[in-house]
């Protein structure tokens, strides 16, 4: 059971984010978009987007660094274990805060506003409910773990970390995740389902990146009144000619 959930469910997750955003990409460009709503109302969504996206470019920043780079590194250049322990509770606190309540707003927005309810998708509904519950996990793991430390501090730098680094060599070591309490087990299993859902929801618009804009040529407008007709139109500041 240990490498079936450690070993072939990380992978097959992968492999469906990978062939599932090619083949979206292939078959699908019309529908590669975030399908935005905001025609339909902008208040909310001008507060709930900068707070969710901003909070998510914190968390995936912290999640980066946890998982990615090694103790060794951190020590390396001075910084202890407690300094980090510090910034990565303060840091990834104030950006998870951020992330659920951008994500609430743009809830109760989606379901409050009539048109934008109606464009939401049953696919939409299943991606709000795994980023919401990846959250949660994620908040109440440095929650529980590294202020209130239920059942003993955990160190994920020395079990979730280097399993993940060998996971990404291609040379899991099941063992260090089944060793893990059991709310980063569920974290890492909801994260690796939302992965697999990633390609057939709106979420694909991350990887869109409007690089076109920097050499597409300038777009010129000419009035319809000069390509009609033969006479100068008259500007704004011009005195009528009956005057």
């Amino acid at each position: 059971m240990d490498q079936f959930l450690w070993v072939v469910v990380p992978y097959l997750c992968l492999a469906t984010f990978v062939v599932g955003h090619f083949w979206r990409y292939r078959y699908d460009k019309f529908g590669w978009t975030t399908r935005s709503s905001q025609l339909y109302e902008d208040k909310l969504l001008r507060l709930g987007s900068p707070l969710f996206h901003f909070g998510m470019l914190g968390v995936v920043g912290g999640h980066v660094i946890g998982l990615l780079v090694p103790r060794s590194w951190t020590d390396a250049i001075g910084i202890d274990d407690h300094l980090y322990h510090y910034v990565a509770v303060g840091g990834g606190l104030a950006a998870g805060v951020a992330a659920v309540a951008g994500m609430v707003i743009l809830i109760y927005r989606r379901r409050t506003v009539g048109p934008v309810f109606s464009a939401t998708t049953a696919m939409d509904k299943v991606m709000y409910l795994f980023l919401a519950v990846v959250i949660f996990l994620g908040m109440w793991n440095t929650i529980a773990g590294s202020i209130f430390t239920l059942g003993g501090e955990y160190n994920y730098r020395e079990g979730v970390s280097v399993w993940y680094r060998s996971f990404l060599a291609f040379q899991p070591d099941a063992s260090l995740m089944a060793d893990a309490p059991i709310g980063f087990q569920l974290h890492a299993l909801t994260a690796f389902a939302l992965f697999a859902l990633w390609p057939f929801t709106r979420l694909v618009h991350v990887f869109s990146a409007p690089v076109g804009y920097l050499t597409r040529p300038y777009i010129v407008y000419r009035s319809r009144e000069t390509t009609l007709s033969s006479h100068r139109p008259r500007q704004g500041w011009d005195e009528p000619a009956n005057r």
